[in-house]
């Protein structure tokens, strides 16, 4: 023990001994890696690679301790396992790094900062009669137990997974969505997709979560749709064929049970039609009131 205070200490005096020069530069270096690497640990710290950072850093507490009482086959151990163990790291957690790259692929840095233009690009991604309909067609599932999955599209496109399906290109109803899912119908196998204000395919093959925290009681179904939200940012409706219950699965966490209410709330959300849109909506009709009445 004594000797590794005593290598701590001499090290430390050497930092001490080195001139501190700081340039704006300087300040914002340490800016931009403080947050990367915040990123890095949120990012660590919410996947499987938390275990392995804890066992990496008693591999480098074990590798320290042999540096420090000169033990050179221990030495000789880790220099030779280092690019294997690189490696293996990469390969392992292709998954969780592949996501982590998507992730900051999707964040727009650039748009944030620029204004938009009083509403003008601001659209919905589905009207009010969409949300009407599915939620509709969701508790009339629900009744009659009848299970479902309707993923609906954000931004990430869903093609890869519509391919897997049967092409519909249909407008929502809500007897349409009740029909596909109707058990013994040659559609109700699979899941639905939706973009827009159209259904465009059935029957389609979602990735299964492989989320070791959610529920036993939870069926094939409730993972596929957490796991097409894990993967992209689209929403998916759930209905339960054991219990009839709705749930909701949007951007890796499942929302169980909701009520017509809550169900729109989510799709709302989804919608993306903003209080700008609506003012902006509001001032035009204002503004084409006042004319005709100055008329």
């Amino acid at each position: 023990m004594e000797v590794i205070w005593i290598t701590v200490s001499e090290y430390l005096n050497k930092l001490s001994q080195l001139p501190v020069r700081i340039k704006e530069t300087d300040i914002i270096e340490i800016i931009l890696i403080s947050f990367l690497i915040y990123h890095i640990m949120v990012w660590i710290r919410n996947t499987r690679a938390w275990v392995l950072v804890k066992g990496i850093a008693v591999l480098l507490a074990l590798t320290l301790l042999a540096v420090v009482f000169h033990l050179s086959t221990i030495i000789w151990l880790a220099e030779k396992t280092l690019g294997l163990g690189i490696t293996a790291v990469i390969i392992v957690f292709q998954p969780e790094l592949r996501k982590a790259l998507e992730q900051l692929g999707k964040k727009n840095l650039i748009s944030g900062l620029l204004p938009n233009e009083e509403g003008k690009n601001i659209k919905a991604r589905f009207s009010d009669s969409t949300i009407v309909e599915m939620k509709k067609a969701a508790f009339e599932l629900s009744k009659t137990k009848t299970g479902a999955l309707i993923v609906i599209e954000k931004e990430d496109p869903l093609t890869e997974f519509e391919i897997t399906g049967i092409a519909l290109d249909s407008l929502i109803s809500s007897q349409l969505f009740i029909n596909i899912f109707e058990h013994n119908t040659p559609l109700h196998d699979g899941a639905v997709i939706v973009r827009g204000d159209r259904i465009v395919a059935a029957t389609c093959y979602l990735p299964l979560s492989d989320n070791m925290k959610i529920s036993k009681e939870l069926g094939t179904r409730h993972r596929a749709g957490l796991g097409i939200s894990e993967c992209t940012d689209s929403m998916t409706i759930i209905v339960s064929e054991e219990t009839g219950k709705v749930s909701v699965a949007y951007g890796g966490e499942l929302y169980r049970n909701l009520d017509g209410d809550g169900l729109t709330e989510k799709l709302v959300h989804l919608q993306n039609k903003s209080v700008e849109e609506s003012k902006f909506k509001i001032w035009k009709g204002r503004r084409k009131n006042e004319e005709k009445a100055n008329k």
